[in-house]
C-alpha cells in the first residue's frame, strides 16, 4: 500500500540509499565548495580506462549497426567473449547461452535475486556484506539472515554459522570473495566446505566475482560453480568489467546462471532495460578479450597503496587492521576507541567518528554500520598514493588527539 502522502509504495519507500554513494557525494560537494577533502568511500578505481578500449568504443560510435537496439541478453559475440573469459581466468566453463550482459553488476544482483527470491524466502548474507545486497532481497519480499563474522575471524563465515542460521525457509546464500568491504579472500578449502553445504542442502549461491583479479600475498581467487561443480545447477555468477578494467561508468556486468535461469533471466530484462549500452557492450568486449597487462599495472599500484594503508592504519590509536587480502579496501576494527574522547568528544560509534572526521580532518570514509558491522570502517585504496597518505595522515593526527 502506497504512503497516502506522497503516494510512493511502501515497497520502494523503504529502500535505504547507498551509503558508499553518499559518502562520496558528500565529499564531493565539499570539494566543490573548496574544501580540501580526501574521500576514501568510494569502491572506484582512479585509473582511466585503458587505451584500447576506448579506442574500440570510438570506432563503435561510428557504426550505424551500434545506433539500434540489441538482443536483450547482450551482443552474441560479447556473451561468446565472456564465457571464453571465464574460462581463461576462472576455469568455470560456461555456454554463451547462460551469459546475460546486465547494466552494471548491482543490476546483476537485482535481477538475479529477483529471480531466485519469493516472498518469506531467507537469504543468508555473511556480515559485512556490500551495502546494495539486503536492498533487493526486500524488495523481492525475501528476509535478509546477517551471518555476522568480526576481525577474529577474517571476515570468513565458517559452515557451522552457515547452518546455525539455515532454516527450512532458506533459499540462497550471497558469497562474495574476495570481499567488499572486508578484502577477506576464502582459501580454496573453505570455498569448497561452503559449496558442499550449499549443495547438500539445495541452497541457491549467488556468487559475486568483481573482484577476482584482485588478490595479493600469495592468496588465491576460487570461483565456487569450479570447485564444487555439483553447486553450479543452483549457482548464479556475478560479474563485470568495472573494478578490473577501470570501467566503473560504462555500465556493463553479466549474470551467469544454469540454461533455465538464463532464459527467464532474459525474458526479465527484455521488459526491464532491453539491451545494454552497444558501445559499452563493444567496449566491455575489448576488455575481456584482451590481455591482462593493463590489470596487472593497476594491481601493483593497488597493492603497494594496501601495504601503505596497512601500516598507517595499524599505527593509529585504538585501531586494528587486517592486512587486506583482495579486492581494494581494508576494514580496520576502530572499536577501541569507542568510549573514549577524540579531539574532546567522546566517541559512541562509528557512524559519529566517521561525521566527525569529514568535519574536522576533511576526511570521507564509510562507517561500518553501512555493512552490518557497526565498530568498523571501510577504506577504499583505489586513490592516488600522495591522497592516500595525506588523508590517513590527517586521520592519525584526529585520532591521537584526546
Amino acid at each position: 500500500m502506497a504512503d497516502d502522502r506522497t503516494g510512493i509504495s511502501k515497497r520502494v519507500g523503504s529502500i535505504a540509499p547507498s551509503a558508499t554513494l553518499a559518502v562520496t557525494n558528500k565529499a564531493k560537494a565539499l570539494r566543490a565548495a573548496g574544501e580540501s577533502v580526501v574521500g576514501f568511500g568510494a569502491g572506484e578505481p582512479d585509473f582511466p580506462t585503458p587505451d584500447y578500449i576506448v579506442e574500440a568504443a570510438a570506432e563503435a560510435c561510428r557504426d550505424p549497426k551500434n545506433h539500434r537496439y540489441g538482443p536483450a541478453a547482450g551482443m552474441p559475440e560479447l556473451r561468446e567473449a565472456i564465457a571464453a573469459k571465464t574460462k581463461r581466468d576462472s576455469g568455470y566453463e560456461v555456454d554463451p547461452a547462460q551469459v546475460i550482459v546486465t547494466n552494471g553488476g548491482k543490476h546483476a544482483v537485482y535481477n538475479a535475486l529477483a529471480a531466485v527470491v519469493d516472498p518469506g524466502d531467507e537469504v543468508l548474507i555473511p556480515t559485512p556484506y556490500w551495502t546494495t545486497y539486503p536492498e533487493p532481497v526486500a524488495l523481492a519480499g525475501g528476509v535478509t539472515v546477517p551471518v555476522m563474522t568480526d576481525i577474529s575471524s577474517g571476515f570468513k563465515a565458517s559452515v557451522e554459522q552457515l547452518e546455525a542460521a539455515r532454516t527450512d525457509r532458506t533459499k540462497a546464500l550471497i558469497f562474495v570473495s574476495p570481499s567488499n568491504p572486508s578484502g577477506a579472500v576464502y582459501s580454496r578449502e573453505q570455498v569448497e566446505a561452503i559449496g558442499k553445504w550449499a549443495a547438500e542442502h539445495g541452497i541457491w549461491v549467488l556468487t559475486d566475482e568483481i573482484y577476482e583479479h584482485l588478490v595479493y600475498d600469495g592468496h588465491e581467487f576460487n570461483s565456487l560453480p569450479v570447485v564444487v561443480p555439483e553447486a553450479a545447477d543452483r549457482c548464479i555468477v556475478v560479474n563485470g568489467v568495472a573494478k578490473t578494467y577501470a570501467m566503473t561508468g560504462w555500465r556493463v556486468g553479466w549474470i551467469i546462471a544454469p540454461t533455465e535461469m538464463a532464459k527467464s533471466l532474459t525474458s526479465l530484462q527484455s521488459h526491464q532495460t532491453s539491451n545494454v549500452c552497444n558501445v559499452a557492450q563493444v567496449a566491455a568486449m575489448a576488455a575481456v578479450s584482451g590481455d591482462l597487462s593493463a590489470v596487472q599495472a593497476m594491481h601493483a599500484a593497488f597493492d603497494r597503496r594496501r601495504k601503505t594503508m596497512h601500516q598507517m592504519l595499524s599505527g593509529m590509536r585504538g585501531v586494528e587492521c587486517l592486512a587486506p587480502e583482495g579486492a581494494f579496501y581494508a576494514f580496520p576494527s576502530f572499536e577501541g576507541l569507542i568510549g573514549q574522547t577524540v579531539a574532546g568528544t567522546k566517541i559512541e560509534s562509528t557512524m559519529q567518528l566517521a561525521d566527525m572526521a569529514l568535519e574536522q580532518a576533511k576526511v570521507a570514509f564509510v562507517p561500518g554500520e553501512a555493512f552490518g558491522s557497526p565498530g568498523y570502517v571501510r577504506f577504499s585504496f583505489a586513490l592516488g598514493d600522495d591522497d592516500l597518505g595525506a588523508g590517513l595522515g590527517r586521520l592519525g593526527d584526529l585520532l591521537a588527539t584526546q
